[in-house]
């Protein structure tokens, strides 16, 4: 039995056994509009208006409409009576932007497409350029010159402003749903956490932007009409409350109904605004089309409904369809590239206004439209998984499927012939995605390689009717085509033709420039390889877009440790102790794997250690009553890799792992706690400490011998010094401690001086310095334990500067 699930004012149903239809082979979830986003987000229809005005200045070669205000809109075409004319000339539009109340600059417009026969030749339909959206706007101005030599413009000529509209609230939503068959080949089950769709900002005034008339088919409902949400980029259900049973369709006959074809509730909705049909008038199409199955997964597609399609604005009925899609035709909507993606579903809409009521088509010519951000919106209604013939090709619309690419991709530099003034842009990776997601999955339904692969179609327009090649002639395209290579345009665009062999290669595989970029998250890297505690996260990047990967496994010596989806870039995992190989596999939409290099990932969960404890000692450098000059002392080790140390107290200061000392201070008088704290690449810590209290001991309690002469000034520490000229003259301080420093003062006209420690000579210390210093601590010396000493100071007697001024010692207890 094949499964079939039911999404209904935003609940999931599920009907008999089956998956919801927002399963994706790995777009996941995303932000609002992007890929992986589910089909239904709107609540309900979106009303468009359409409205007409005529240029009715100038001559038989130039028209013109002059500037006015107008209503709100947003989207501007300019369209004329004959569909089968081509307007051989300039069309020139000029908007007012409602935000900033400014005229912006004169807008080229390119002539649209047109459809086959079979819809060009019914009543009402129109020619006209592609629309081209301008955002929120209340102001227009347009020209029309005929070309060189062309002694005519199209009759009927008038400005077509296209109000998107605005989503309704949930409050006045009528019920929707859409049901569709679970892809064989896809069997992971829908997240109705995903179910999330492009935001749609609020724009104008939804009613028409003038009192012209819209041009419309007369079998056309009117503009103005709203009708329960039907559409949806599968088979649809009833129009009806939602239900858990199958959509209705005809009564069951010797040919089962389609499984993917929408209901005939669908094809033909009720509800205020449409124009009923009898059911007795419905019809199913003739023949059915066959259900389709790929070799590729289903993408992600925001559903007509998604993007608030009104179904009552479209022909009643279904479609024509062909038998298999064998080409897929690349366009681009000749629009904006400003746009931001949270505006394309308005866009889309705007297309679809213009078609169907200023050009009067059947419905949106295009199967498909991507925007830059890689989300992928349904087009002509009829079930996405068909071969629906859409008005996007002339000539080869059967069997051909058309994508549009929001926006204008011609030359950067402007246009890419003469008949092309908008500057292009470059295709977003995300874009490209997309187009070879959605082509290789619908060339997987008929075998056809999107890369190598080609597809025969027959030209069904003759050359005087716009056809490229001779009616009836079969032409053989590459499966991925771009639309000039069935018809005589610059579309979709040099940047985007280019990128057709870019996309053919997405759209096959591999997965390219797989690599891991880092590990974080509780992971640091230490060489060539990383440390952790047990947590990390790993990251990747891709040269492939991840709109054609279905997704990445992270595995950690062989073995899946985490999964995601295809536009993931990291993932965390866990490891025990020791040393593992992490690489990260990504799966192609094809099913081809792509492996990363391998990155070593080590578990190390011992602290660090202080092999050398901190210890503190006095050194040189200027003394204050608040502070002396002190050296704190380790060295830190890590079986793994040691990252940094780190003080903590009595002040913070952060050390490389090399690092082995710090010159810091200490507080005379005051015992003061210096803590380390030892930090390894993988994130465990050790710490270590030490307490010290330095004091000040002045010169009275020293003894002197020789000639001292006491000075008095607040430069000294205590306010007072001693000085001695005199060689041999002396003075000695015994003391209990680990660590001394002799403090003096220095000039230029200081002398020199012995140290002894305990008896025995330390040093000769030149006190000599080229300006005046006070409180300077000139000498040090530190032991291991703390004990009693004797630090004797002798005056060497230097020729003509023999002064030697001492003002105290620091010693640390």
């Amino acid at each position: 039995m094949r499964t079939r699930v039911l999404v209904t004012a935003g609940v999931v149903l599920v009907a008999a056994t089956g998956v919801a239809v927002a399963v994706n082979h790995g777009s996941g979830s995303g932000a609002a509009g992007g890929p992986g986003t589910s089909a239904d987000s709107a609540t309900g229809p979106i009303r468009t208006s359409v409205a007409s005005l005529a240029l009715t200045g100038g001559t038989g070669t130039d028209r013109v409409l002059t500037g006015r205000s107008t209503k709100p809109f947003s989207s501007v075409g300019v369209t004329w009576t004959d569909a089968h004319a081509t307007l051989r000339g300039t069309v020139e539009v000029r908007t007012r932007s409602s935000v900033t109340g400014s005229w912006g600059d004169w807008i080229p417009l390119e002539q649209d497409d047109t459809p086959d026969a079979s819809e060009v030749d019914r009543p009402g339909v129109r020619g006209g350029t592609s629309p081209h959206w301008v955002g929120p706007s209340d102001g227009v101005q347009a020209r029309v010159r005929a070309a060189k030599g062309v002694t005519a413009l199209p009759a009927g000529l008038s400005v077509a402003l296209v109000d998107p509209g605005t989503a309704r609230s949930s409050a006045d939503a009528q019920p929707a749903g859409f049901a569709m068959d679970a892809d064989p080949t896809d069997s992971s089950s829908a997240d109705p956490g995903d179910s999330t769709a492009p935001a749609d900002p609020a724009s104008a005034d939804p009613t028409p932007t003038d009192t012209g008339t819209t041009p419309t088919d007369p079998g056309t409902p009117s503009a103005t009409a709203t009708a329960p949400d039907t559409g949806s980029p599968s088979p649809t259900t009833p129009a009806a409350a939602p239900t858990t049973t199958a959509p209705a369709s005809p009564t069951p006959s010797a040919t089962p109904w389609p499984s993917q074809l929408p209901s005939l509730a669908a094809a033909y909705p009720t509800g205020k605004g449409c124009t009923a049909v009898p059911a007795a008038q419905q019809s199913a199409p003739s023949p059915l089309p066959p259900a389709t199955s790929s070799t590729i997964p289903t993408p992600t597609v925001v559903s007509r409904a998604g993007w608030g399609a009104d179904e009552c604005i479209r022909e009643n009925g279904y479609p024509d369809y062909g038998s298999a899609v064998k080409v897929v035709f690349v366009h681009h909507t000749d629009d904006s590239n400003s746009y931001s993606c949270s505006t394309s579903a308005a866009m889309v809409r705007s297309v679809y206004a213009y078609h169907v009521q200023s050009e009067g088509w059947r419905d949106i010519g295009y199967n498909y439209l991507v925007d830059k951000c890689g989300t992928i919106f349904e087009g002509r209604f009829g079930g996405g998984a068909l071969p629906v013939t859409g008005a996007q090709t002339l000539g080869f619309n059967t069997n051909s499927m058309g994508i549009a690419a929001i926006g204008t991709y011609t030359d950067l530099t402007g246009g890419d012939s003469k008949s092309s003034g908008n500057k292009g842009a470059t295709p977003t990776k995300a874009m490209l995605g997309a187009i070879a997601d959605l082509a290789a999955w619908k060339l997987g339904m008929s075998g056809i390689n999107p890369s190598t692969g080609t597809g025969q179609l027959v030209e069904g327009v003759a050359p005087a009717a716009g056809g490229k090649f001779p009616l009836n002639a079969k032409e053989t395209f590459k499966a991925i085509s771009g639309h000039r290579d069935g018809f005589a345009t610059d579309c979709p665009g040099n940047q985007l033709y280019t990128a057709l062999a870019t996309i053919r290669g997405y759209a096959v595989g591999p997965v390219t420039g797989l690599t891991v970029t880092s590990l974080n998250g509780g992971a640091a890297k230490s060489g060539t390889r990383y440390l952790t505690r047990g947590a990390a996260t790993v990251n990747w990047t891709t040269a492939t877009p991840g709109q054609v990967i279905s997704g990445f496994d992270v595995l950690v010596d062989g073995v899946v440790k985490a999964h995601t989806n295809g536009l993931g870039t990291h993932a965390a995992i866990t490891v025990g102790a020791g040393s593992h190989t992490v690489t990260v596999v990504a799966t192609h939409i094809t099913g081809s794997r792509a492996t990363s290099t391998p990155v070593t990932l080590v578990s190390d969960t011992t602290a660090p250690r202080f092999s050398t404890a901190p210890s503190l000692a006095l050194r040189t450098g200027a003394v204050s009553t608040t502070a002396v000059p002190v050296t704190l002392n380790w060295k830190a080790t890590d079986t793994g890799a040691l990252a940094s140390v780190q003080a903590t107290a009595p002040s913070a200061a952060t050390f490389g792992p090399t690092t082995t000392g710090w010159n810091t201070n200490a507080t005379p008088g005051r015992a003061d706690l210096f803590t380390l704290r030892a930090t390894d690449v993988a994130g465990n810590s050790a710490t270590a400490s030490v307490t010290r209290t330095p004091s000040l001991v002045q010169e009275t309690s020293a003894k002197r011998t020789g000639s001292w002469t006491k000075r008095t000034s607040s430069s000294y520490l205590g306010g007072a010094s001693y000085s001695a000229s005199a060689k041999n003259a002396s003075i000695s301080w015994t003391f209990t401690g680990r660590s001394v420093s002799w403090i003096v003062s220095r000039a230029s006209t200081s002398g020199q001086a012995y140290v002894y420690v305990d008896g025995v000579k330390a040093a000769l210390i030149d006190l000599r310095s080229s300006s005046t210093l006070y409180r300077q601590a000139v000498w040090a010396k530190s032991w291991s334990t703390s004990g009693k000493h004797t630090l004797k100071i002798v005056v060497v007697g230097t020729a003509k500067r023999p002064t030697v001024t001492t003002d105290g010692i620091a010693v640390l207890g």
